[in-house]
């Protein structure tokens, strides 16, 4: 197959060699629309082989995407942000996909990875429909925050495309839809939630709150965007001051599935705060527990699931008086964040608190646990 990408850009200068150097390889057509640069981006995307168009910007980001996919002429398609990168062995498994790929595929998802640590894994990350079929002329949704349309034959790919944002955070989406609601639009559900996502992120608590509420009474959003508003909820009241509103969108969570870990992590952190250890003990070891859906679009924090409640045993069952427990779960977590400050600040605190029988005993238990 030959595939086309397609790229929505605005002064992306300080980017857009990084990402086309590192996908060039796999694409046959590179399609660039400019919403409006004034920089250096044109250039450079067309020194790389890009057929570049513009865009008058109208505050939508779905009628651009559309537009750049409009452009496309090969079998599929996959389209990037300009802050994104594929690394070799990402672009080693996209050559294998692009020889073995069937024609009945519909679409391939990849993992969209927000952050990672010093070792270059992933510690946010969530799937994204990357790899369309050209001939079935999927569309984008939504003016903000925009989404692929697709259906039909999918399969999950393990490639990972990496987002690595170098533009500050700005408030142009929250404009978009504060122009929105002041023009009158009734915000469609999903948007409701987005929307709130921008307050929330601007710090506006209290407005932030009332979109998500009026998200969740409209019982016809995605789950994994309903559990996320019960965790923002239980952020912007905990920013208030209100626990129990805390508590209780904590918990409401659990009505629409099983707890996920940062729920459980976040049960673990206010039970901690209050002393209760035994009950923090036992939810940040239900985190450790729980596994990711790999096959789920939703976001994953993937330290939830291991280093973050690791460490915050080391914590409880040093309050606990169990000296041995707290450096076990403090060297568990050395695992996956050997460089993390708390890890480290720990190791030296239980050098003079730990004989060599317990060192040996835990260095025991832990080659255990690797093999198994």
């Amino acid at each position: 197959m030959e595939i086309s990408l397609c790229m929505i850009v605005k002064d992306e200068e300080e980017v857009i060699e990084r990402c086309l150097n590192s996908i060039k390889e796999v694409v046959d057509e590179i399609i660039i629309v400019d919403t409006g640069s004034r920089d250096e981006t044109i250039n450079k995307a067309k020194n790389l082989g890009s057929n570049v168009y513009d865009f008058k910007w109208i505050d939508d980001f779905s009628k651009a995407r559309n537009f750049a996919f409009s452009k496309a002429t090969k079998d599929y398609i996959i389209w990037l942000d300009a802050d994104d990168v594929l690394n070799e062995s990402d672009i080693d498994k996209f050559k294998l996909l692009k020889e073995s790929i069937d024609e009945s595929i519909d679409s391939v998802t990849m993992n969209y990875v927000l952050s990672v640590n010093k070792n270059g894994e992933a510690t946010s990350s969530l799937k994204r429909n990357r790899l369309v079929k050209a001939s079935n002329n999927f569309k984008w949704v939504g003016k903000v925050h925009e989404y692929l349309d697709v259906s039909g034959n999918i399969i999950h790919s393990d490639i990972n495309i990496i987002h690595k944002k170098e533009k500050e955070y700005t408030n142009r989406n929250l404009k978009i839809y504060e122009k929105l609601v002041s023009s009158g639009k009734e915000l469609p559900t999903r948007d409701i939630f987005y929307y709130a996502n921008e307050l929330y992120d601007n710090r506006i608590y209290d407005d932030a709150i009332k979109q998500y509420i009026k998200f969740l009474d409209k019982k016809d959003g995605w789950v994994e965007d309903i559990k996320s508003a019960c965790y923002k909820l239980a952020d912007c009241y905990s920013y208030k001051g209100e626990s129990e509103n805390e508590l209780k969108y904590i918990l409401k969570s659990f009505e629409y599935d099983i707890p996920r870990a940062d729920f459980c992590c976040r049960l673990g952190h206010k039970f901690l705060n209050e002393n209760k250890l035994d009950a923090a003990i036992y939810w940040y070891e239900c985190a450790i527990d729980l596994s990711p859906k790999n096959d789920n679009m939703s976001l994953i924090n993937h330290d939830m699931y291991t280093f973050l409640p690791l460490i915050q045993l080391c914590v409880c069952y040093y309050r606990k008086g169990n000296i041995k427990e707290a450096y076990m779960y403090n060297e568990i977590a050395s695992k996956y964040k050997p460089e993390d400050i708390s890890v480290k600040y720990n190791k030296e605190f239980f050098k003079d608190k730990i004989d060599r029988d317990t060192i040996k005993e835990v260095e025991k238990l832990l080659n255990t646990m690797n093999k198994s």
